[in-house]
């Protein structure tokens, strides 16, 4: 902090998406990506935060600095600050909610920022310290809390008010009342005028699989290192 400004959260500028995110390292915030024996889920195998940009120095620099920076007790105003007028908002196109007191945080942030819609994509449900937390932001009115899905094909989260997932192809995809087909791939990635994802009308979003799929990555030998 220089002269008395408040230094500003780094956000991220995905550009597939209409509005910018606020990220964590994947993987090592991620203990909703394992299974029991330490494995990543079927979804995360595919983990697009692990691969191409993402591993670029600056990339990986703004997410390591987000990890300690929300500690800092003027993150909240800090981060209401740099939401501003901005109508929608993601959370995490890397990383989740690893902590409660990260949750306890984004809840405040969210009830300071009534006008922008906020969605928030986690696996942090299976977590019980963090699960009451996650529900009251799916409360909000403001905010959609979209458990993800572990599978890669189509099965979904039948207690979720609010989840997400993957398909094989965009073939697979049958509709219904409450869901939805992500055509971002008709669209070279990007969302367009969609905003399926922020909805409180839609139950599940469906997305055809993408990333490069591979056997493993080197960071999924690792233990957790928060």
């Amino acid at each position: 902090m220089k002269n008395g400004t408040q230094a500003q959260p780094k956000l991220s500028a995905a550009s597939k998406m209409p509005c910018k995110s606020w990220s964590l390292p994947a993987w090592i915030t991620c203990p909703g990506a394992r299974k029991d024996n330490g494995e990543a889920v079927d979804a995360c195998s595919h983990c697009f935060a692990l691969q191409g940009r993402y591993t670029f120095g600056a990339v990986k620099a703004v997410r390591d600095h987000n990890m300690e920076d929300w500690k800092r007790s003027d993150w909240v105003s800090a981060m209401v600050r740099s939401i501003g007028k901005s109508k929608f908002f993601r959370w995490f196109d890397s990383g989740d909610i690893y902590t409660p007191e990260l949750a306890k945080k984004i809840i405040e942030v969210v009830f300071m920022t009534p006008n922008c819609k906020h969605w928030i994509p986690t696996r942090a449900y299976k977590d019980y310290s963090i699960l009451p937390y996650l529900q009251k932001l799916d409360a909000m009115d403001n905010c959609v809390v979209r458990y993800s899905s572990d599978s890669v094909n189509g099965e979904t989260i039948p207690f979720a008010e609010h989840n997400s997932s993957i398909l094989q192809s965009a073939d697979d995809f049958i509709p219904g009342i409450g869901k939805v087909l992500c055509r971002s791939y008709t669209r070279k990635g990007k969302c367009g005028d969609c905003r399926a994802c922020w909805s409180k009308k839609i139950v599940t979003v469906f997305y055809p699989i993408h990333g490069r799929k591979v056997k493993t990555f080197p960071q999924l030998t690792k233990e957790m290192e928060v």
